[in-house]
Formats: C-alpha cells, sequence, structure tokens
C-alpha cells in the first residue's frame, strides 16, 4: 500500500528490511531489500476453519514462524513491525515467540469489523501483551484502542507521512464551473453515495458544475448506475486508478475537494485519509465529515468545512457556502495547506520516535 511505502522511504535513523508474502508494482514503488516468504497451503485449511466453523482467528503455521525469525536473525533485526492489527492476530505466534521487541499499528479498519467479535478477545488480549508498542494514525484510533484493551501506556501516536506537495493557490472559477474531486478507493467508507447525492443538489445551483471521482474499487458500477439515476451521470467522471503525478495534476484543476468519509455497518472507520491530507497540502478547498480523526487535520470554518456522516444536505449545503463567500473559499485553502504542513509533515510526523525508545539504553 502507498501509505506504508512512505512510511518506510521516508524512514531515517533505521535501515529497513520489508519482508512480505507478495511483492506487486515493484516498478511504481521501488524498495530493497525485500524478502518474499512463501505462503503455508495449511493456512487455506485453517481459514476455512475460522469462516465456517467459527473458530478463534487463524493464525501462521510452526513453520511460517520459524522461517520470519531466521530472517531476523540472519538480518540482525533489532526491532519488527507489524503493520495493520488484523495481520498482528494471525501474527501472534511470532509476537509470542520474538526476541526482539514488536511493534504493531493500527490504521483504521483494522480497529472494528472483526475486532469486535467475542472470537477476538483472546487474540486481542495476547497482542497487546505481547507487543512492545502499539501505534496508531491518529488520537480518535488511539481512543478506541484502549476501548479494545490496550494498555494506554504502550500507545503512540504515528502519523501518516504527507510527501512534499506544492502549494496552488486556488481561486473561485468566474464563470460558475465548479470543478469537485474526490479521491480514493470505491468502498463504502468513503461515502460516494453521499457525494453523489450532494452533487446532485448542487448541480440545481451550479448547472454546469462536474464532479470527477478518482480510484478503483468494488463499487465503480452501483455509483455510476446511481449516478445515471440521479441524472447527473453526464458530469460524472470516473476516472479510476491515477498515477501520483495524475493526481496532483487533478488537485490543480478542479475547485473544491470532497471526502465525507463514514462508519460502514461492519464497523469499518478512517483513521486520517492520506488523499484528503495531500488534498489540503495543495491548498485545494476541502469539504469532509465528522469521522475517525478527520477533524485532527481540519477545524471546522478554518481549515476546511466538516459536516455530518452520510447527510447529502449538509454536504450540498457547504459546497454552496464555498461557492458564495470567496473570502472564506480562499482563507479555508491556504489555512488547511499551513495546518499539514505544521503537524503531519516530514519534520513532524515522529515516525521513528516509538522505534528509537526500544533501543538498548
Amino acid at each position: 500500500m502507498y501509505h506504508i511505502y512512505r512510511q518506510i522511504s521516508a524512514l531515517s535513523g533505521f535501515s529497513c528490511l520489508v519482508v512480505t508474502q507478495k511483492v506487486q508494482n515493484l516498478n511504481l514503488f521501488p524498495f530493497q531489500p525485500l524478502i518474499s516468504l512463501p505462503r503455508s497451503p495449511w493456512r487455506w485449511w485453517s481459514r476455512i476453519k475460522e469462516r465456517l466453523l467459527g473458530k478463534n482467528p487463524w493464525q501462521i503455521s510452526q513453520k511460517e514462524t520459524k522461517q520470519l525469525r531466521k530472517v531476523l536473525e540472519e538480518n540482525g533485526a533489532s526491532i519488527l513491525h507489524i503493520f495493520f492489527g488484523t495481520t498482528a492476530i494471525h501474527m501472534l505466534p511470532v509476537l509470542q515467540s520474538s526476541p526482539i521487541p514488536v511493534v504493531v499499528s493500527f490504521h483504521g479498519a483494522d480497529v472494528g469489523c472483526g475486532m469486535l467479535c467475542p472470537s477476538h478477545k483472546e487474540a486481542l488480549s495476547t497482542l497487546f501483551e505481547r507487543a512492545a508498542l502499539v501505534t496508531c494514525r491518529s488520537l480518535d484510533l488511539a481512543g478506541k484502542l484502549r476501548l479494545l484493551g490496550c494498555p494506554p501506556d504502550k500507545i503512540r501516536l504515528q502519523r501518516t507521512v504527507l510527501p512534499d506537495l506544492p502549494f496552488h493557490r486556488h481561486l473561485p472559477p468566474s464563470d460558475g464551473r465548479w470543478k469537485l474531486l474526490q479521491i480514493g478507493r470505491l468502498i463504502p467508507k468513503k461515502g460516494l453515495h453521499t457525494t453523489l447525492q450532494a452533487f446532485a443538489l448542487f448541480k440545481q445551483k451550479y448547472p454546469d458544475s462536474s464532479l470527477t471521482i478518482a480510484g478503483q474499487g468494488p463499487l465503480r458500477k452501483e455509483l455510476e448506475l446511481f449516478s445515471r439515476r440521479l441524472g447527473i451521470a453526464s458530469d460524472v467522471h470516473f476516472v479510476g486508478f491515477q498515477s501520483q503525478e495524475v493526481l496532483q495534476r487533478l488537485l490543480l484543476e478542479h475547485s473544491i475537494f470532497l471526502h465525507p468519509s463514514e462508519t460502514t455497518r461492519t464497523g469499518d472507520t478512517e483513521g486520517v485519509p492520506n488523499a484528503l491530507l495531500e488534498a489540503l497540502a495543495s491548498g485545494i478547498p476541502c469539504i469532509a465529515t465528522q469521522h475517525g480523526g478527520i477533524p485532527e487535520a481540519i477545524e471546522n470554518g478554518c481549515d476546511g468545512l466538516l459536516v455530518e456522516e452520510k447527510n447529502p444536505d449538509a454536504l450540498a449545503q457547504a459546497m454552496s457556502l464555498l461557492a458564495e463567500s470567496p473570502a472564506l473559499y480562499e482563507r479555508v485553502g491556504r489555512s488547511g495547506a499551513k495546518k499539514v504542513r505544521r503537524d503531519f509533515g516530514k519534520g513532524s510526523s515522529g515516525i521513528a520516535a516509538p522505534y528509537f525508545s526500544l533501543l538498548p539504553k
């Protein structure tokens, strides 16, 4: 995932070895050293038992555990960082036998969903007991980890790494042709149905406006059909997955950025969305929701606008407010860029701080 690649690439003070089981897109995200370990065939049987028989979460085999420990020993690893709490649950045998400190990071979806199931209670308890530190992307996630039973003294805030992005002064379009943009995976927690409904309302005031949705995901066909039902399909452009260079150009060319995240029925939530942080850094005025860690990046009315979740009327009203107030439009664009650079820039992220605290004195 791109946000993980950015974190390990930006890490200073440590050399980093990546151990994974699937390698993709090395041409886009080159990184060395990297070791790929084979999956045990017993993993599939363990998954079947968990899903069909209601067993406890599956865990990696003894053979896989030994393979990973061998890699750590041969490379002289001093700290093991497991990305995502859900992955750490499956790697409990490693946590229980690791000769070096283990850091587990939570990013959003891995705090809700299946973690709330009774079958995960014992595994979570073991995870929190064995992990040396537990990091998370937002204060909101930190609170949720405490509710799950993580000792507060083990929790550390480890912000996402924001790349160096150019700031561009955005001005309201003089001809009323508002160009709105949303970037992200086409999945339920991104609030895309709310975006389309709000855009349909906004078009009643600004009929020449358009909406671009950049990203790929399982909801694409459903969203395309929904836009046709709303009668806005001709002005909604689904452009699919795009490179970082193209996304930066889209941020420059559009007028308002939307990110109405919402909590799903399974409890899936955001940390602090990377796409939103990058949009704020670029200077485009942003509208999002009072969801997850988003209020840690946006103070409503100062750095952008926040509305309640799943409320297309409120989202449309916020869009109209920016369109009708040039002073507010320019102010939130500048303030949002300044705030994310201060609080989420490379110099302030404290990316390596939790690791240093685990080194021998």
